[in-house]
């Protein structure tokens, strides 16, 4: 085994994490910067590159403060997925800005293909269902607005454009799991697909070289405060990340990482056609060996928090809504669905709009608080049901992960409406180890994924104590609301943009 350090860059939605993990895989150092979110209209919803890779440099600079970088034998990238960048090859320079998975602006052109026909391909070749959450549309909307030669743009996912940033420009690659949810990756073939880039209008020679997420992508150059030279060894997409931090090896295990969005995973055997409801993905590719997954996307998670604390006055803290929502006992059959950018997994809608229903004269602001809370489990037991339809091998219980999974009661009403038992885990930072366990066995660090994931990570189990009849009447309330959110199926509609952002993408194709 190779002594050193394994530094993990964690790039998320709103924040960089980077965090320094010794062979034990305990961190020694962490470090962090802040990501600006903008929403220039209505649905729309995008991020400044540059801004991106100076939070990276800054984080980095935090966690290896009083530290050599000479004793870091690896450095591991884990990234918000689904995000799209493009880029100037002569000079890196950005050719527009980063869209993020949660930007609605290429709604109209999914609808488009929809109506061509394009869908049963597309899902048959990728796993996925057609939606804007996916990267294809964006990357084309930034190729088609790009004042750049076609021959010079270069177009990938947020791994692509560190990777470039870190490497001084001389590599421009994305791993399997990345590529994997751009829906212009073949995951059964293992390629970029012609028909698929086809369909989005995105040239294939734009886009990044794949390869398996555990790899020597390249070595660091100029990449301040980083010494030159320092060999990237693994990229993959953070809820892939987290799975492999939790030392998931085989069937059987649902994770949860709860987020501005909520993604839940579990491993398959082997790769099967997908279904309407979750999605067949790349789980990773380690050791020469692709793994295949079962994954559900849950669109808005956390992030009705902060939008619920300017709702009630409480200045956007989501501190205040958890302390609110704990002056109840319960939401007092008041219920909160909140599809502020449509619905994810299983509903696949994105023309669902937020409810809020049950209210009566006794519904206080307490009530609200409680409900927006419950909704961030309700929606996991919805994907977390349509998994158990869909798994091959019964899952038993659920490994939580991120920043909300940290609340206790969350937890225990977690357990309570699945009627399973939640495992918390004690590592916040679960997407950083994952990729620092990647890039640790890529470098050799450790020998194998195995050995990485038979290393012991502490965990708090909580089990379901709530009664079976009332869980039942919780979870039909629930869905009773969700049905509220949705447009009926076989009302006749067509597709007739709703919001500025579908107008835009519909008149731009």
């Amino acid at each position: 085994m190779k002594k050193g350090l394994v530094l993990a860059v964690d790039q998320g939605t709103t924040n960089t994490k980077v965090v320094l993990f010794d062979e034990s895989a305990s961190a020694v150092s962490r470090g962090a910067a802040p990501v600006a979110v903008r929403h220039p209209r209505p649905g729309w919803v995008e991020q400044d590159g540059r801004e991106i890779w100076r939070s990276v440099q800054a984080a980095v600079a935090d966690c290896l403060r009083g530290r050599r970088a000479g004793d870091v034998a690896a450095v591991g990238v884990s990234n918000q997925r689904e995000s799209v960048m493009a880029w100037r090859a002569r000079d890196g320079a950005p050719a527009g800005p980063c869209l993020t998975w949660q930007c609605r602006r290429a709604a109209g052109a999914c609808e488009r293909l929809r109506r061509e026909g394009g869908e049963e391909r597309i899902r048959a070749k990728t796993g996925l269902p057609l939606s804007p959450l996916f990267s294809a549309g964006k990357a084309r909307w930034l190729a088609e607005r790009a004042e750049c030669p076609p021959d010079e743009l270069r177009v990938g996912t947020v791994d692509s454009w560190l990777l470039w940033n870190l490497t001084g420009g001389r590599r421009h690659a994305c791993d399997e799991s990345n590529a994997a949810r751009t829906q212009l990756f073949n995951i059964v073939e293992g390629k970029w697909d012609d028909e698929l880039c086809g369909f989005f209008g995105v040239r294939p020679a734009s886009l990044p070289e794949v390869l398996p997420s555990a790899e020597i992508f390249g070595k660091t150059s100029g990449a301040a405060p980083l010494p030159d030279g320092l060999p990237v060894c693994a990229l993959v997409g953070d809820s892939h990340a987290a799975l492999f931090g939790h030392g998931v090896s085989s069937p059987g295990t649902v994770k949860a990482t709860y987020g501005t969005g909520s993604s839940l995973m579990t491993l398959l055997p082997a790769f099967r056609r997908p279904t309407g409801d979750v999605v067949v993905t790349i789980a990773w590719n380690v050791g020469g060996r692709r793994t295949y997954a079962l994954e559900g996307n849950i669109l808005v998670s956390a992030s009705v928090l902060p939008w619920a604390a300017k709702w009630l006055g409480l200045n956007g803290d989501p501190a205040r809504v958890d302390a609110l929502a704990r002056t109840v006992e319960d939401s007092g059959g008041v219920f909160l669905v909140p599809a502020l950018a449509g619905l994810g997994a299983p509903h696949w809608d994105a023309r669902a709009r937020g409810v809020v229903c049950g209210l009566t004269f006794n519904a206080e602001s307490g009530h609200l608080a409680r409900a927006a809370m419950e909704s961030i489990a309700f929606q996991v037991c919805d994907v977390f049901a349509a998994m158990r339809a869909r798994s091959p091998a019964p899952l038993e219980r659920l490994l939580a992960d991120g920043g909300p999974s940290g609340n206790d009661w969350l937890m225990s009403l977690q357990a309570d409406l699945l009627g399973a038992p939640v495992w918390q885990g004690k590592t916040v930072e679960v997407s950083a180890l994952g990729a620092a366990g990647m890039a640790g066995v890529a470098a050799g660090v450790w020998r194998d994924a195995e050995e990485f994931a038979a290393l012991p990570r502490p965990r708090r189990e909580f089990a379901p104590r709530m009664p079976a009849r009332r869980r039942e009447r919780l979870l039909s309330d629930w869905r009773a609301a969700v049905a509220r959110t949705l447009f009926s199926p076989g009302d006749g509609r067509d597709f007739h943009p709703t919001s500025m952002e579908e107008r835009d993408a519909t008149e731009a194709i």
